[in-house]
């Protein structure tokens, strides 16, 4: 993987920043991008300290022409983008009754169709060099629902159905695609959680604990390499045994 390039969204911080560090260690080349220009800068600097190029973009990933911008600056800055990781996302919770359709609208487009319109981005490049890797961050809550999550849940089931349309439309392209998702992972998040509420979601994982932000990174490691490529329309579940 050393010497190829990925463009990771939502990679300042979080489960995205942990796939930039991972990706970084195997010699690839990151473009962050992050809705927050500083904290994708952040990142970017530390990444080129483990002796990788980084270059930090700003964009919602729900605008098309702010994604067709970052895909012109990787393909400028790097020439060539062999991974992209649609990792950008974000929650409005609510109970479907009271669910507001601003808020459905928000997550599906920052969720949903920002993955579309990056992947789509990514399929021009990755079909003319007749190699690429996608891999999308789904969740547990696309298989199980979660209350609270309606807009949540859809987002990331739609995040399935488009990676497996996704892998069977560029296979003979040599693009894979593929989708990771997670259940309870340690992040910023889950650590503001009073305990009573930490422990009651950890009665439901068999391992007894949440999964570290690496567990996901790794995962997404296995997908981008060069000699998994005959792997395609796959999601892989990183949840402790939440959900089998």
């Amino acid at each position: 993987m050393k010497g190829q390039t990925a463009v990771i969204t939502g990679g300042g911080r979080g489960i995205g920043k942990a796939i930039a560090e991972t990706l970084a260690r195997r010699g690839v080349n990151i473009l962050v991008v992050d809705v927050n220009l500083d904290i994708a800068r952040e990142t970017a600097e530390h990444l080129e300290t483990l002796g990788v190029r980084s270059i930090p973009a700003r964009a919602d990933v729900s605008n098309a022409a702010d994604v067709t911008a970052i895909f012109q600056t990787a393909a400028k800055e790097f020439e060539k983008v062999e991974i992209l990781v649609n990792n950008a996302g974000i929650t409005r919770d609510g109970l479907l009754i009271r669910m507001k359709e601003e808020d459905w609208d928000a997550v599906l487009n920052i969720n949903l169709k920002g993955t579309f319109l990056c992947s789509k981005e990514a399929i021009r490049l990755m079909s003319r060099q007749r190699y690429g890797r996608i891999i999308n961050i789904a969740s547990v809550v696309a298989f199980m629902g979660n209350a609270g999550q309606a807009n949540y849940s859809a987002s990331k089931a739609g995040i399935v159905g488009l990676t497996k349309t996704t892998a069977r439309e560029y296979a003979g392209r040599g693009v894979t695609a593929n989708a990771v998702a997670p259940g309870f992972i340690a992040t910023a998040m889950t650590d503001a959680l009073p305990d009573n509420v930490r422990n009651e979601m950890m009665k439901s994982i068999p391992m007894g604990r949440f999964g570290a932000v690496e567990d996901v990174a790794n995962a997404v490691a296995f997908f981008a390499a060069p000699e998994t490529g005959y792997i395609t329309g796959q999601v892989m579940h990183i949840n402790g045994g939440m959900y089998m």
